[in-house]
């Protein structure tokens, strides 16, 4: 099936390249306003793994990976869902333009082919979100 390993599960994976270095990506993910558009309200994340959160709709999870500047890897389950997902992020610096940056979200563990394209449509809309915010 489309989207599917055996390992991962279903799995997606969105990626955009942004006009903004990785330190100015790295630190838009991480405010208060990047933080609420990719992961929901929340105030601050503490990068350490083993570090837990809540955001206020009730999604949790735990930080897994922290390498600053360059990727997230995390535990992610919304409200509702019965086990969690793993979604990682990954700042990818351009080889021939410092201030470009690629934004690659990739997300596994999914539970079926429908929660695939719920979080397919998810990133899109992260991914033009980021966009409209660092353009600005």
């Amino acid at each position: 099936m489309r989207g599917q390993t055996a390992s991962a599960g279903f799995q997606i994976g969105v990626r955009r390249t942004y006009p903004i270095s990785p330190e100015r990506a790295w630190a838009f993910l991480l405010s208060p306003e990047g933080l609420k558009l990719w992961l929901g309200e929340l105030s601050q994340l503490e990068l350490q793994a083993g570090h837990r959160y809540t955001t206020e709709e009730g999604t949790t999870g735990e930080l897994r990976v922290v390498n600053p500047v360059r990727q997230l890897r995390m535990t992610w389950q919304p409200k509702g869902w019965e086990q969690h997902s793993t979604l990682q992020i990954r700042l990818i610096p351009s080889s021939s333009d410092p201030e470009k940056t690629t934004i690659s979200f990739h997300q596994e563990k999914l539970r079926d082919a429908h929660a695939r394209e719920a979080m397919k449509r998810r990133w899109e809309e992260v991914a033009a979100g980021i966009m409209e915010k660092v353009t600005d």
